[in-house]
């Protein structure tokens, strides 16, 4: 599909969930792509942590991409680039701190030098065909938060990436209001915008009233405290250093997530003042009134250190009376995970306190004043929403109509809009899914693998073999084994019922092979319905004698 003479929008990944952006615009012939994210796996993918966008549809039009444009280093923006941005064979283009984090990830890969990335210092700029790029930053919660000012031949979008508005920022200096009138006044046709908190009726919140927040909670603290935050939330572990120095403790961090974040932020210039790091012997040696621990884990990951400190699986360690805060927003999905851990330190009597029992956090996104705010200030033609579910999208359409913005349109993963001429407007539908990142092998999320496995995870799996003869007659026991039939103290009676269903169906014949290995399958899965109500997988072996 090539774009004609009109600027169009496409998003594969990030319109109708939170997470997973990949936004694609067209004009005159070519494509860029704005971020290229993953999101995380739920139960629905057993065995499985990462999910990426397909991109099929700009696959089979990589001849006219000309690149990749990274708003910013969250994972949901740019954790599918060592995946997926090799296939593409197309630069990308990002500020420092992002550009320093996306290199760890080609060198773990394999790919430094395989692909290309180019720095664009801060409120730089780039040319990729009819398409102009300008960075501008925009608080956020990781250092280089930045909106696009993307210049077409059809008109300017402001693409605003993940953002809200901090009067007291502790990381980088955002555009300012009059900075941001400017980019209005010179005529904005479309305004791209995240819709995360549109149902939130106050600001998010500055990050200085969570330095308060903080100080006065662990400043009362006659123990030990640990303190758990977003790996990638810079702009806390940069409160966190400034809260340790103001009670008088030494910091120790838990994570690799935390140290990668930590690095690659000091050596573009960020967090150059973080308090020393000590190590975790000298945590557990000092006295606990003088250590603050950051680690990560705090959305219930079972790997992450939160986790195995609570389960006494770490080097650190919380006694009782030690206090945990979470100072993160729990992620909807995420609530079964973060409360196994939260009962387990309960029942070992450590505290915890969370965002609803003192200001230790504030959201990275928008709130509904924030949204008025910019809607003033850029004066766009045409809205357009994005990083949200659909219930996000459609309120966030109605708010901005609202406050006067002409026009709008909800759109999701897979529709082509046509923005100009004679926009907005849904011209088509495109290809979309999800992979799956199974161990080492990229997979389709709804493919022959993934199926069998939640099979298997519902209903069980039950093995047959069937040892014949020449003339099809069974020679020996039939020989069964079965994973996650739920039999339990009937386990042998059960299989003795199966394998003499097993048996008659041979005795019965059913001519070809693959008819009797058939017969056989649905024999047995007869006799599973039977005990169990359930119809497992069933697996036939026919050996030959």
């Amino acid at each position: 599909m090539k774009p004609g003479k009109e600027l169009l929008f496409l998003a594969l990944g990030g319109s109708g969930e939170i997470g997973m952006n990949v936004n694609l615009y067209g004009c005159e012939g070519k494509w860029v792509m704005v971020d290229l994210g993953l999101t995380f796996a739920d139960p629905a993918y057993p065995g499985v942590e990462l999910i990426l966008p397909d991109l099929a549809f700009i696959e089979d039009n990589r001849a006219d991409l000309l690149g990749i444009v990274l708003t910013h280093g969250h994972e949901d923006h740019i954790g599918a680039i060592p995946y997926l941005a090799h296939d593409l064979g197309v630069p990308l283009y990002a500020t420092p701190f992002t550009a320093g984090l996306i290199a760890g990830k080609l060198e773990e890969e394999g790919l430094t030098g395989r692909v290309k990335l180019v720095t664009v210092e801060m409120e730089g700029g780039v040319r990729l065909g009819p398409f102009g790029f300008r960075y501008l930053p925009l608080a956020h919660s990781i250092p280089e938060g930045n909106a696009l000012l993307i210049e077409t031949p059809y008109g300017n979008i402001f693409h605003t990436g993940d953002w809200k508005l901090d009067d007291s920022p502790q990381l980088g200096d955002p555009s300012t209001e009059a900075e941001l009138r400017a980019v209005g006044d010179a005529g904005v046709l479309a305004l791209v915008c995240d819709s995360t908190n549109v149902f939130q009726e106050a600001s998010s919140g500055s990050e200085l009233g969570v330095r308060k927040g903080l100080d006065d909670v662990i400043q009362d603290a006659d123990c030990r405290v640990l303190v758990t935050t977003f790996a990638s939330n810079a702009a806390r572990l940069k409160t966190l250093g400034h809260v340790a120095q103001d009670t008088g403790r030494q910091v120790c961090v838990a994570g690799r997530s935390l140290d990668r974040i930590l690095q690659v932020s000091k050596s573009v210039g960020y967090l150059t003042d973080f308090p020393p790091v000590i190590d975790f012997d000298t945590a557990m040696r000092l006295p606990r009134r003088e250590v603050m621990i950051i680690a990560t884990g705090g959305q219930g990951e079972s790997r992450a250190a939160l986790a195995r400190i609570a389960f006494g699986q770490h080097k650190l360690a919380l006694d009782p009376g030690d206090l945990v805060i979470f100072s993160s927003k729990q992620i909807p999905g995420n609530e079964i995970a973060i409360g196994r851990i939260q009962n387990e330190l309960a029942a070992k009597g450590i505290e915890m306190i969370t965002d609803r029992q003192a200001p230790v956090h504030v959201s990275g996104h928008p709130g509904r004043p924030e949204l008025a705010a910019m809607y003033e200030w850029i004066r766009p033609e045409i809205i357009v929403p994005v990083h949200g579910e659909m219930r996000h999208m459609m309120e966030q359409a109605r708010f901005a109509k609202a406050r006067g913005i002409p026009h709008g349109i909800v759109q999701k993963n897979g529709d082509l809009i046509r923005l100009a001429p004679n926009g907005p407007e849904k011209v088509g539908e495109e290809r979309v899914g999800r992979l799956v990142l199974d161990g080492d092998v990229i997979l389709n999320a709804d493919g022959g693998t993934m199926n069998e496995r939640r099979r298997r995870a519902r209903a069980g799996l039950i093995s047959v073999a069937v040892t014949l003869d020449g003339e099809d007659r069974l020679r020996g026991e039939v020989a069964l084994d079965m994973q996650g039939i739920p039999v339990e103290e009937d386990r042998d009676a059960f299989l003795r019922e199966a394998g003499e269903a097993a048996a008659a169906a041979v005795a019965k014949g059913a001519g070809s092979e693959d008819k009797l290995r058939e017969a056989i399958r649905l024999a047995v899965r007869r006799c599973a319905t039977d005990w169990t109500g359930k119809k497992p997988v069933v697996s036939v072996l026919l050996v030959r004698v």
